[in-house]
């Protein structure tokens, strides 16, 4: 679990290191910061390519090398975005997209043998807990390292990270990469594609699913939308300065370190579908604070907010993961996490442009943040509305 945390963690640095530099590199460039939103899309892009052959390669390599391949592949795609041109900048999003689509079934894959059926949600909420602890991380470390050593430096310093990650993996993997098959067919991409769509069938053929799914990629929007353009929100909107702005997404992070850990101690007590309900509320609530923020707010106001934001919007997913392992049918783990992914992903090409697109269309940040509070709102209506998730 812990290894699983810390790839997480480390994979957290394919979207959020450019995105948190975005005021810097987009100083230099002469590119629009607001355009972090197109990033985050590209790297989604970039998942929907490779996620479809997750199953097939974990089959035949093991949940533990095809993390290593990914976060290897993270780490070349970050070191990429250094060279600062623009093709360079959306080369290594799609490319640090393709690195990172494995990662979350190829984790779900190894917990979902060993996590114990009454501490299911708390283990896979911890694993869960290194996106947002790696986004702290990135948050509070990469404006500081470019305010003394220039962006790239930052960016540097994360591709270094993710190599040096997948490395820390060897060690575990001869015990849980014992049960690969080193005779499986990996099949062609589109085969691969035609398989993942098959996948989609267990959304058909489980209602409860269908609505979870509908519901994370609902609130996946307010969580990029938010981790995107916080930092940048605030540069740009507020004049809070670039390692200020990080640090206080860095807090936000925390929150939803802590959030995680917390939801998924409370779902295992009450259910998951009261706790996924009152976080979309809780985001919703925190969007609207977020979207009425302006330069003469007082910067705790403005961080509370941002927490807020964090423990709601970013704490939600290790509670639907574990309920996706739980609802999906027997052998189904993987094809159920990546239908959801997959769906997930395709409406985070949206999303997030869709938040670029209505700063550059207001000259402003409440219509983004206004996409944050709806989104929110329909996933939680969403779930409710569906008698919650307690049952098939």
């Amino acid at each position: 679990m812990f290894a699983l945390l810390g790839t997480h963690l480390a994979g957290m640095g394919v979207f959020l290191a450019v995105p948190v530099l975005a005021p810097a590199i987009a100083a230099e460039v002469g590119i629009p910061a607001a355009l972090a939103g197109v990033h985050t899309a590209l790297v989604y892009g970039g998942a929907l390519v490779s996620g479809p052959l997750a199953g097939a390669f974990i089959r035949r390599y093991g949940g533990i090398r095809v993390l290593q391949a990914g976060l290897v592949v993270c780490g070349a795609a970050v070191a990429v975005a250094a060279l600062g041109h623009p093709v360079a900048l959306a080369a290594s999003a799609l490319l640090g997209g393709l690195g990172h689509g494995p990662v979350t079934p190829a984790g779900s894959h190894l917990l979902a043998q060993k996590a114990p059926p009454n501490r299911r949600a708390l283990i896979f909420s911890l694993k869960q807990c290194g996106v947002p602890a790696g986004a702290m991380l990135i948050a509070a470390a990469t404006p500081a390292i470019a305010a003394a050593w220039g962006w790239r430096a930052g960016v540097l310093a994360v591709a270094a990270f993710l190599a040096v990650s997948a490395l820390v993996l060897q060690p575990l993997r001869a015990a849980l990469d014992a049960e690969r098959d080193r005779t499986a067919a990996i099949g062609s991409l589109g085969a691969a594609w035609a398989a993942a769509l098959g996948s989609l069938g267990i959304l058909r053929d489980v209602p409860v699913l269908r609505r979870m799914t509908l519901m994370s990629a609902l609130y996946g929007v307010s969580q990029f939308c938010f981790s995107s353009f916080f930092v940048v929100f605030q540069v740009e909107a507020l004049g809070v300065p670039l390692t200020e702005a990080g640090l206080r997404l860095a807090m936000a992070q925390a929150a939803g370190v802590a959030g995680r850990i917390l939801w998924g101690l409370v779902a295992d007590r009450v259910g998951a579908g009261p706790v996924l309900t009152g976080l979309g509320v809780g985001a919703a609530a925190s969007g609207a604070a977020l979207l009425l923020a302006g330069p003469d707010w007082p910067g705790l106001l403005l961080t509370l907010a941002g927490m807020g934001m964090g423990a709601t919007a970013i704490g939600w997913n290790g509670v639907f993961l574990a309920e996706t392992a739980r609802l999906a049918p027997a052998g189904q783990v993987g094809a159920a996490t990546a239908a959801a992914g997959f769906v997930f992903g395709a409406c985070m090409l949206v999303g997030p442009p869709a938040f670029t697109a209505l700063v550059q269309a207001s000259g402003g940040y409440a219509l983004g943040f206004g996409l944050c509070v709806g989104t929110a709102l329909l996933g939680a209506v969403l779930i409710r509305g569906g008698g919650g998730v307690a049952k098939r």
